[in-house]
């Protein structure tokens, strides 16, 4: 079986088959609409310095856009122009716009919906084409539209002028341009995906946004598009009118947008836009063009520099944009003109103060969260360009950790007595807004504490514990783990002894008593298991939950008094070797495949080690090593259930790293880095793209591009290692970035969803809990204070407050777990195993650390200190780490380089 009949296989294994034949429906029925494109006609090709631009004669919509060192390749999906060449659908060079008619009501009108051939236009320098858009438009239309290819120095601007023709006023209430690039992964094997396709993210930042569109691999040619004349980036808005079908191999088309006070009053209406909603009036005779630019960009972190080169705003945020109260974050800016104003709103929700400028043309700004939600900073500079910046202002991370484990241990606990399927006592998914458990679901893992979108919520109460214990929450873990995990979710005895069930609730109305299934749930679909398909050993993505679980267990248990007392710490520790071992055993299929949390065996096999386990230990490396050199074997190894996904490349690059792969772990980080930018904006800065989890954990049930989902903190795992194994402040921001937004969407009292909708008509949380544990989990492990310098920001902290003074650099911790410590210019990574540092100082004369480390507590008598080689402590060693007695008091401790 080849790889994509294989991809096909699986697509049909996971939604079944009405919802695979429904989604090949689409394209089968799009192929049967006549064509209106006017293909017929030809192609017409330009050639600038940068670009092979290729338009539909008749249309004149881009047929394809290439760079002109590679010919080869093309931005667009004109591989698609047949198909999609049909009325309703999008292509670049489309314009969508709202007016508002003599009644006051918004009227909609697109260049896409009834194509007709437009009326070409001579052309001559820098025009390219031209032509008048009439034709393909209303008779009645009061505005008369003209649009322009242009090639300006090589570059490629996107121009519509328009005109008022009317004798009165015309408000144009919406107006956005459809960012139709080649994001159709449909029918691609993972190679021709990586080879042939784009992903795109926007900075939804007004005047000084832009939409970067990379390549699938992160490497090659990209572009970036930039407002020219006209088009801020207001709004971001998805096109879910084009009868293309989105799936888990397309994510859809959205547009930019520089005006859109017409959805904010009608389909956004009451929701909180990213940035103030506008509309334009044309006066009568009036003319006014809306322009954007195209230019090249190299790999995925040529964006800054090209941003630099085109004299746009740079904005550096500094950890990012994800505010902690108790964090002094900084915002450096640079633009050729001075900052003229700044406003914040809501108001009093950011405290900024300018600081002394840094080098090579950045302002400094301090900026420190006040009101907890999202707040944002609009700059005006001094030529009247607007700017904008997103923040989300949230709580100390060690209050967000502790609501976030008393939620989940009070409102999640589920303990009620004779529960049928056996799920007491557990943590279950919960719905935020009935303020209810959620006991059944149509998908049967939901209810049944196993997949990602049940598992979540036991693996991030588990997960606090690990950076945050607490003895009594702790007591329920451990009757979960006795009552609920152990003989129940996973086999303790027999022939399969540590594999996992794919779910423990399952839809079986005709073995079970009457009354068990709410009669107001439709349970006519694929995803209602039986308890057969329920009690399925094989899906090997249930068991790293299971697996962390027990290392967390063999931790708290190893390294604290009294704070594990229903199994010894080695019961744990073999449990989660056991439960690895399994995975590849009873889930063999599946665990070809990178896995969510999949890190975790790599932590389990060092724990190993560093107890003297050999024979599991080797046990366990053989075996990893054998799903290694599979992944070094191919081109693009991050297969899983679906056809594309960013779920495996955390694993994949941890064991390609940790056996010397390096080949495979640079491949596997540059494809991170091409779905997981670095953007003005805490939604987006960090946020690794996942686009059909709603469908599977959420309860607004829909394929749309999610707002730090569980890929965010995953994924920020193989960034941060690979940061601090070559420091590059670029690794840091991005990695940083999906760290703080792990727990950005966690609310004030602790709830932690599946992730935040991105739609402009809804912009909120998702109101179930579903897969969040994952994300908790890329948090819990990611964690740390970073003390880094840059060349021309300076002394920077990420994960702490900064003091400087001639002689050192200081930092405050500010992280919740308190145990992790990267101090950049010696590349020394201190970690705690137990025991917290309040505060680190760096001698920047000898390189000397100290280290201030908090109080005992009833359960850490010691603490455990890990160093990089090269550094030393004078205190004993155990088990390949420091071991620090702690007082009633602080205790300073220092770190020298040996000898």
């Amino acid at each position: 079986m080849n790889k994509y009949n294989r991809q096909l296989l699986l697509i049909f294994l996971l939604l079944g088959f009405s919802q695979f034949t429904k989604a090949q429906g689409y394209w089968e029925n799009l192929a049967s609409k006549p064509s209106t494109l006017g293909l017929e006609e030809g192609i017409d090709t330009y050639k600038t310095k940068n670009f092979i631009l290729k338009l539909v004669k008749a249309s004149q919509t881009v047929a394809g856009l290439s760079p002109a060192a590679e010919p080869g390749f093309d931005f667009t999906p004109g591989d698609r122009l047949e198909i999609r060449g049909k009325d309703g659908l999008y292509w670049l060079g489309d314009l969508n716009f709202r007016i508002k008619n003599t009644s006051g009501e918004w009227v909609s009108y697109s260049t896409a919906s009834a194509r007709k051939p437009v009326t070409p236009l001579e052309a001559s320098a820098p025009v390219l084409a031209a032509a008048d858009l009439s034709a393909t438009l209303p008779d009645d239309l009061p505005v008369h539209i003209t649009r322009y290819y242009e090639d300006v120095e090589g570059d490629l601007v996107l121009r519509f002028r328009l005109k008022n023709t009317s004798e009165t006023s015309v408000e144009l209430g919406a107006l956005g341009i459809p960012m139709a690039f080649n994001n159709i992964l449909e029918g691609k094997s993972l190679d021709e995906t990586h080879a042939q396709n784009v992903f795109f993210d926007p900075y939804i930042g007004e005047g000084a946004g832009y939409l970067e569109v990379k390549r699938l691999s992160g490497v090659g040619s990209g572009l970036l598009v930039l407002p020219a004349e006209n088009m801020p980036f207001e709004a971001y808005r998805p096109l879910n009118d084009d009868p293309s079908p989105r799936s888990v191999v397309f994510e859809g088309f959205l547009e930019w947008m520089a005006h859109s006070e017409a959805y904010a009053e009608q389909e956004w209406k009451g929701v909180e836009q990213w940035n103030e909603p506008t509309s334009t009036t044309l006066k009568p005779g009036e003319s006014k063009d809306f322009a954007l630019k195209i230019v090249p960009t190299t790999g995925v972190r040529g964006t800054q520099q090209k941003l630099i080169e085109e004299k746009r705003p740079v904005a550096i945020g500094v950890p990012g944009y994800v505010l902690p109260q108790d964090v002094k974050a900084q915002l450096f800016l640079k633009y050729p003109k001075k900052v003229a104003s700044m406003r914040v709103e809501p108001e009093g929700s950011l405290l900024i103060t300018e600081e002394e400028p840094a080098k090579n043309g950045y302002v400094k700004y301090n900026v420190q969260g006040k009101t907890w939600g999202r707040a944002r900073l609009t700059i005006v500079y001094a030529d009247g360009l607007k700017q904008t910046v997103n923040y989300k202002v949230i709580k100390p991370e060690t209050e967000v950790v502790k609501d976030f484990g008393q939620f989940l241990t009070t409102e999640q606990w589920f303990d009620e007595e004779g529960d049928l399927f056996k799920r007491n006592p557990s943590v279950i998914s919960y719905d935020y807004e009935t303020k209810r458990q959620i006991t059944q679901d149509s998908r049967a893992w939901v209810a049944g504490l196993s997949d990602e979108g049940g598992a979540g919520s036991y693996l991030g109460a588990m997960m606090k514990q690990f950076i945050l214990p607490d003895a009594e929450e702790l007591q329920k873990m451990e009757a979960f783990v006795d009552g609920t995990l152990w003989g129940v979710i996973q086999d303790a005895e027999g022939d399969r002894k540590y594999a996992v069930k794919k779910s423990i609730f399952y839809y079986e109305p005709d073995t079970m008593p009457e009354g068990t299934y709410s009669d107001t749930i439709n349970w006519k679909t694929w995803a209602a298991w039986n308890k057969e398909h329920a009690d399925d050993r094989g899906r090997s993505y249930n068991y790293p939950h299971v697996a962390a679980t027990h290392w967390v267990m063999y931790r708290l248990g190893r390294y604290h008094k009294g704070l594990v007392t229903n199994h010894s710490w080695d019961w744990y520790l073999k449990s989660a070797y056991g439960t690895a071992v399994a995975m590849i055993e009873d889930a063999p299929y599946y665990a070809q495949f990178g896995q969510m949390e999949g890190s975790v065996f790599l932590f389990i096999l060092k724990d190993l080690k560093k107890e003297g386990y050999t024979e599991m230990a080797q046990d366990l490396e053989t075996r990893m090593k054998a799903r290694a050199d599979h992944w070094k074997s191919l081109n693009y190894p991050f297969g899983s259930e679906m056809p594309w996904d960013s779920t495996g490349q955390e694993e994949v690059f941890m064991w390609s790293d940790y056996f010397g792969y390096d080949a495979k772990a640079q491949i596997t980080l540059d494809a991170i880095l091409a779905y997981m930018p670095t953007i003005p904006h805490w939604g987006y800065n960090g946020n690794a793209r996942r686009y059909w989890d709603f469908l599977y954990g959420g309860k607004l049930s829909r394929v749309e591009r999610q707002i730090h989902h569980y890929g965010s903190g995953l994924n920020a795992i193989p960034v941060l290692t690979a940061y601090r194994e070559n420091p590059d402040l670029y690794l840091l921001r991005v990695g940083y970035g999906g760290t703080l937004g792990a727990i950005s969407n966690i609310t004030q009292d602790g709830f932690g969803p599946s992730a935040f909708h991105s739609y402009p008509s809804t912009l909120r949380i998702d109101y179930h809990s579903g897969d969040y544990g994952p994300n908790f989990y890329g948090y819990a492990i990611n964690t740390a204070t970073y003390l880094t310098e840059d060349a021309d920001l300076g002394w920077l902290a990420f994960g702490g407050n900064l003091n400087e003074t001639k002689k050192e650099i200081s930092v405050e911790v500010t992280t919740a777990a308190k145990n992790r410590i990267f101090i950049q210019p010696e590349e020394l990574w201190i970690t705690l195993e137990a025991g917290k540092v309040a505060e680190a100082s760096y001698n920047k004369k000898n390189g000397e650390v100290s280290l201030t480390l908090m109080p005992k507590d009833a359960f850490t008598p010691f603490a455990y200190i890990s160093l990089t080689e090269g550094f030393k402590m004078d205190y004993p060693v155990e088990r390949g780490m420091y071991k620090v007695p702690l007082g009633g008091e602080p205790v300073e401790v220092t770190i020298t380089k040996e000898p």
